[in-house]
This record gives structure tokens, sequence and C-alpha cells, in this order.
């Protein structure tokens, strides 16, 4: 009888802390989701509305997809800030106290938390390898997409469109006097982009393609600088790719988010890095063949590092979300005579103090100075080493 009384007051036991550590948690996903997307993505959004036009609908569409990669990045500080506000709020109440005076020790209590963040490491897991490589890589092409379509206003009458540069000056400026289903008439265009020359298309006609914008019967004047030269050429049908500059830096960022671990496995153990392949955009930069040859053997090395990094910290990723639980627990019980709550400064000192060395191990990884494999886990190294020593201690003394 005593031995079914037992597992029930465990049951119970477990049920109450997963149910605090589970609002908790929520909460943190949404404070730190939001703060994420408020630092990084959001900005990055206005920019590209503001210098290629993209439309409200398609940022909200690119927003909801970039979700899943930051959901990832906030479980396991969700876990954190779930852990260390519920342990110390226990022990500010004395259940603690009540707990260890009833015989129930440090691990035992600590038996629920770590059975919450193995579920959330699987659950990171899972969103990393089905979810977030098909969103980023949807999320690039409706970015992609957008920007060389140039969202043409159909149905509009005299209306101008700009194309500014990072430094916000003007690099094109649109004119289109008519626009039906996405088919206009009478298109003016001054192109700033050539820093010696100044370029003039008018076109009688028009249309987007999947390449860009697609000319019919067009006239082309290319004037100088300084206004001495002139020149005048006449053409049938001609194709202006806006999309290039975007392209370039969407393929630039390709260091495996696209990829799961399947996809990313063969370059882990390889070193041909003349397997990887340089996308025409990069080639462009290339002045000659000799320094062409130089640069594509340094970025195809330098990309075959970022897929190896990527692939360990895959890995990595989800027992970041144990390696907080198992520094947060001891510094989350707080000695009887503190009365206030001092939680959430611990979660954000050690969340500062992890991605802190993370970005100082995954820059070294990636400019090869170490090797991919502790540039992806030395975090989880020094912070769970720290970890285990506060765990070990605090639970001899309880």
């Amino acid at each position: 009888m005593n031995i079914f009384k037992c597992v029930n007051r465990i049951t119970i036991l477990d049920k109450f802390i997963l149910s605090q550590i589970a609002e908790v948690f929520l909460l943190g996903v949404v404070i730190f989701t939001s703060i994420i997307f408020a630092s990084d993505t959001f900005v990055s959004l206005i920019k590209q509305i503001s210098m290629y036009g993209m439309s409200i609908n398609i940022a909200i569409m690119i927003i909801l997809l970039n979700l899943p990669a930051v959901i990832v990045l906030t479980i396991p500080m969700s876990v954190l800030f779930a852990t260390v506000m519920t342990i110390n709020k226990m022990c500010l109440q004395s259940e603690i106290t009540v707990m260890k005076a009833c015989g129930i020790g440090l691990k035992r209590i600590a038996r629920p938390v770590f059975i919450f963040a193995a579920l959330m490491a699987i659950l990171t897991f899972v969103i990393n390898e089905t979810i977030v490589p098909a969103t980023m890589s949807q999320s690039k092409t409706l970015a992609l997409y957008s920007m060389v379509q140039r969202n043409i206003p159909s149905g509009k009458r005299n209306f101008t469109i700009k194309e500014l540069t990072e430094g916000n000056k003007l690099k094109r400026l649109f004119y289109v006097a008519e626009c039906r289903d996405k088919e206009f008439s009478n298109v003016s265009i001054l192109d700033l982009s050539d820093t010696d020359n100044i370029q003039i298309l008018e076109a009688k006609t028009g249309t987007s393609v999947p390449e860009g914008w697609q000319f019919n019967k067009a006239s082309v004047y290319n004037i100088s600088k300084l206004g001495k030269n002139l020149s005048y050429s006449w053409i049938e049908k001609t194709i202006a790719d806006f999309g290039s500059d975007i392209q370039r830096q969407l393929n630039k960022k390709n260091d495996g988010t696209d990829f799961n671990l399947l996809e990313l496995l063969p370059y882990v153990f390889s070193k041909n890095y003349k397997e990887i392949k340089i996308s025409k955009s990069d080639e462009e930069q290339y002045s000659n063949i000799e320094e062409a040859e130089k640069k594509q053997e340094k970025m195809q090395k330098r990309i075959l590092t970022r897929y190896k990094v990527r692939f360990w910290e895959k890995l990595a990723l989800p027992v970041t979300a144990f390696v907080f639980v198992l520094v947060g627990i001891p510094l989350a019980i707080t000695p009887p005579r503190v009365r206030h709550n001092r939680g959430f400064l611990f979660s954000i000192g050690i969340i500062f103090c992890y991605y802190v060395v993370r970005a100082l191990s995954m820059s070294l990884g990636y400019n090869c100075i170490i090797p991919p494999f502790f540039a992806a886990n030395i975090p989880n190294i020094v912070i769970g080493l720290s970890g285990y020593f506060l765990y070990k201690q605090k639970s001899e003394r309880m």
C-alpha cells in the first residue's frame, strides 16, 4: 500500500513540475522569438521592402517561412528560461525546502526537468531536419522571385518604381505609362548602376518573365557621365535581370541551411572540395582566369568547411537544451535568505555567454582555424562542464 502511495506522489510531483515549466516555456518562446525577429529578420525585410520593392504580402509570407528557423534557436533558450524561473520560484515559495524535508533530493526534483529537455531536444531535431530546410529554401526562392518580378502593379497608370543601392542612392528609376494584366506599355528606364555611363531605355511594350522584365522594340541610349559620348541602339527584344544582386547575396549565404543531415553527410568526411559547385553569379565577380581559379578554389574550400560545421551544428543544437538545464538548475536554487527571483538575470547571462562562445567558435570553424566538430560543440562543452560541476556540488549539499 505504501508503495502505491509513493508512486502516486512521484507522479503528482512530475506533473506539477512539468506543468510549471511548460507554461513558462511557451512564454519564453514568444519572448525570444519576438526579440530575434525584431533585431534581425524584421530589419532585413524592411530593408528589402524599401530597396527592392517587395510587397507586404510576400514579406509576411517570408516571415512565416523564416519562423521555424528562429523557433529552433529559441527552444533551448526557452528551456533554460523555464527551468531557471520555475526552480527559482519553487525556492522562493519554500517548496524546495519542503521537498528536502520529505527526503526528496535534487536529482529527483530535476528528473522531470530533464525529461522535458529530452522532449524539446527531439522536437528541435525534428523541426531542424524536416521543416527548416524546406522553409528556408522556399523563403529564398520567394524573395528572389518577388525581386525579379518587381511586383508590377496591374491596372495602374503613370507610376514610377525606384531601385536603390545599399547606401540609399538611386540605382534605377522606372516609369510605366500603363499596366494591364502584368503587361505594360510606354516604359522609360533611367539606369545609373554603371559609374561611368548613364543608360536610358525606352520601350513600347514589356512584360514580366521569370528572368526579369522583357522589353519589346526598345531604344537604348548610352551617355557618358561627362556628356561627351553618346551612342544609340535599337533592340527587338531584351531582358533586364533585376534580381542578379539579391541572387548573388542569397547564394553567398548558402552555408547548408537548406540541407538536412543526409544531404550534408557526403561532405562531412570529404576532402575533395573541387566537387563543390560555384554559382554563375559568383563567377561573374572574377576579372581574369588566373584570379578566378584561385578565388574559386578558396571559395570551394570555404563552402565545404561550412557544410561540415553545419552538419555538426545540427547534432549539437538539440543537446543545448540538456546543457542549459544542467547549468540552470544549480543556479536557480537560491539560499534561504534570498527573497527575490534571480532567474531572469541568470537566464539572460547564461544565454549571452553561450552565444558569445558559439559565435566565436563558429567563426573560427568557418575560417578553417579549428576543426568543424569542435566549432559546433565547444559551446556545449564549455557550458556543459561548468553546469556539471555546479550540479554535482549542489546535489551533494542537498
